[in-house]
């Protein structure tokens, strides 16, 4: 057997016609899918920003510069974002269960070799490889969700999922910064990259693939809920992934444009998420735990951001999603010019700034994440 038919996607078995059993079974993997996926890509946050908090207790250690420090993070962010579009058209065609597993142990692998090592180019190498395999977990959670969740309930689902970003972004200043502080920069990568392998683990054992690959009908039918007549009929043919990648993805207009949207806004949350601790350690002068803190306040405002925007669409503008992205965005550059003209040190009011960061950044960053899931097709997604 090899690795690829390890990944191909677990077969359709017959369909369990007993209607109180499908009920019974679907509420309990929707749960169950639900908060696996939940914890498994909270974990992937835990190695993709395991160095960021670590880098300053790293510099004085070893003695890199600023630039080489921004390079690393240059690296992971090109590898992971080609690996997103590469292995999302594999993640396709693979089963989530162990696409996204492997893709989490293999990060983990990755951040302790990373803490084993002293030479940058050692660094470049093994941050590189743990940013291609960053991007096996969102592929996953993707298919999952639409798999699993029908068109009138995934905003609310898909909200509530975005926010483990948070919950792993919030653990990591405190558990990083902590152990930095504590037992020296390697051990902040060392814990992430154990937990991330015993994480990998126990997504093996919870995760499955389709409802129908359980014995269980499509979401659409069995909630009798399909976004438009016309579109049952096309998520039920039989397309290659080549016909998928040209018909709904690369010819898609409105995919590029979102695509376009999620740079911009993708490229201030990594300034504020990758620099803001170095920021806080040397110009407003606190201490690693201190910056710690405050950049944790940063996650705290992206849980509440990611709920409120999925509740807000839905309640406020009618199902539109695009307005409530427009008015994010405007929020964010008044913050940023705040954030920057702010003089002085003061703990409270910094973490109520990147708090307000957090909740105007991941709320049209999910949105941006889930607009072309609806807009393309399912198996594209």
């Amino acid at each position: 057997m090899s690795v690829l038919d390890f990944l191909r996607p677990a077969p359709y078995v017959e369909e369990i016609q007993d209607e109180d059993l499908v009920k019974k079974n679907y509420k309990y993997w929707r749960l169950r899918t639900f908060y696996a996926m939940y914890v498994g890509y909270a974990l992937y946050y835990l190695t993709r920003k395991s160095v960021t908090f670590a880098l300053p207790a790293l510099q004085g250690d070893l003695g890199l510069d600023k630039f080489e420090l921004g390079l690393l993070g240059t690296i992971l962010s090109l590898l992971y974002g080609a690996s997103k579009f590469l292995s999302g058209i594999l993640g396709d065609k693979s089963n989530p269960r162990y696409f996204m597993s492997i893709g989490l142990i293999l990060t983990g692998v990755f951040n302790i070799l990373f803490g084993f090592s002293s030479a940058w180019w050692a660094f470049a190498i093994f941050w590189g490889l743990n940013g291609w395999f960053q991007g096996w977990g969102w592929p996953g959670c993707a298919k999952l969700l639409t798999h699993w969740y029908s068109h009138s309930e995934r905003g609310r689902w898909w909200s509530v999922w975005n926010t483990s970003h948070n919950l792993g972004g919030a653990l990591i200043p405190l558990l990083v910064a902590g152990c930095a502080a504590q037992f020296g920069w390697r051990f902040a990568l060392f814990v992430p990259g154990v937990v991330c392998i015993l994480g990998g683990v126990f997504l093996i054992n919870r995760l499955r693939d389709t409802p129908q690959s359980l014995g269980l009908p499509p979401i659409e039918r069995f909630r009798a809920d399909y976004p438009d007549p016309s579109r049952q009929q096309k998520e039920t043919q039989q397309l290659s992934a080549k016909e998928i990648l040209w018909e709904y993805v690369l010819t898609n207009k409105y995919i590029w444009i979102l695509a376009l949207a999620y740079f911009f806004v993708g490229l201030i949350r990594t300034a504020v998420n990758d620099w803001s601790m170095f920021y806080l350690v040397e110009v407003k002068n606190y201490t690693l735990v201190e910056s710690g803190i405050c950049v944790t306040w940063f996650e705290v405002g992206g849980f509440l951001g990611s709920l409120a925007a999925g509740w807000a669409p839905d309640v406020l503008f009618k199902g539109k999603r695009i307005p409530v992205i427009v008015l994010c965005t405007l929020f964010i550059a008044s913050l940023m010019f705040g954030f920057q003209v702010l003089p002085g040190s003061l703990l409270v009011i910094d973490s109520l700034f990147l708090f307000f960061f957090g909740f105007f950044i991941f709320g049209p960053q999910m949105l941006i994440g889930m607009v072309p899931a609806e807009l393309s097709h399912k198996k594209a997604a």
